[in-house]
């Protein structure tokens, strides 16, 4: 298995967000399904608060 680097992972769970099916990103960076909610489940992704000016 490769090691990523953390903001490799972070990159990873953004795009999950942007709506990547999981499935495609484990296949494109070589990764398993449980890899990927393990990391999912472990690390935090900062957002900007919501303005509501």
């Amino acid at each position: 298995m490769k090691k990523m680097t953390e903001h490799q992972i972070v990159s990873i769970l953004k795009e999950a967000e942007a709506g990547i099916p999981v499935k495609e990103l484990c296949r494109k960076y070589g990764i398993g399904n449980p890899t990927f909610y393990k990391w999912r489940e472990n690390t935090v992704v900062w957002k900007p608060p919501i303005s509501n000016a």
